[in-house]
């Protein structure tokens, strides 16, 4: 049986052809999260608005 070396040109294919672990995100995903996180903010930025006005609108009464 012939023993094989690990060289620094195997290691490098090696690495380079590994799968990607769970934990990466795609740039669509990075990008959909970012996305559902601004809408998110948005909305209570326009809850809080709405609160606002209808505390105005109870006081004023």
């Amino acid at each position: 049986m012939r023993q094989q070396y690990r060289t620094a040109a195997i290691d490098a294919a090696n690495k380079f052809f590994e799968e990607p672990s769970e934990n990466t995100a795609t740039d669509y995903e990075k990008a959909q999260l970012a996305l559902q996180a601004y809408r998110e903010r948005l909305k209570a930025e326009r809850l809080a608005r709405e609160a606002e006005r209808q505390a105005r609108r109870d006081w004023a009464q």
